[in-house]
């Protein structure tokens, strides 16, 4: 199970940080990773980590803006996100992969959360 947590309402130019803990078979998870979907569009990657080597991808989008990391102690999964704009508004979604797939990619991701709402406007 998977639940995410941080959203809200920002302006341009601010600062979320979002969550997502995860429960229940935690040991089989090889990757987690962030997408979003804005309103009237489809859901895309955002960022995706390892939880072995903690290795990361981020889409060209949000590159050099928000970070992924990984809490293993915890079970938690961050996206801390800077310079936001208006384009950043939509449903964080956050997922796991239990396969070991090398890539950042909707459909390798076993499980997935309900979303949170991010919300970039003046």
């Amino acid at each position: 199970q998977l639940v995410e947590s941080g959203g809200g309402l920002v302006q341009p130019g601010g600062s979320l940080r979002l969550s997502c803990l995860a429960s229940g078979s935690i040991f089989d998870i090889k990757s987690m990773g962030w997408f979003r979907q804005a309103p009237g569009k489809e859901r895309e990657v955002v960022s995706c980590i390892s939880s072995g080597d903690g290795i990361t991808y981020y889409s060209d989008s949000v590159k050099g803006r928000f970070t992924i990391s990984i809490d293993n102690a915890k079970n938690t999964v961050y996206l801390q996100m800077t310079s936001l704009k208006p384009e950043d508004t939509a449903v964080y979604y956050c997922a796991t992969d239990e396969d070991g797939d090398p890539v950042c990619a909707m459909d390798v991701m076993d499980d997935w959360g309900k979303g949170t709402l991010v919300t970039v406007s003046s």
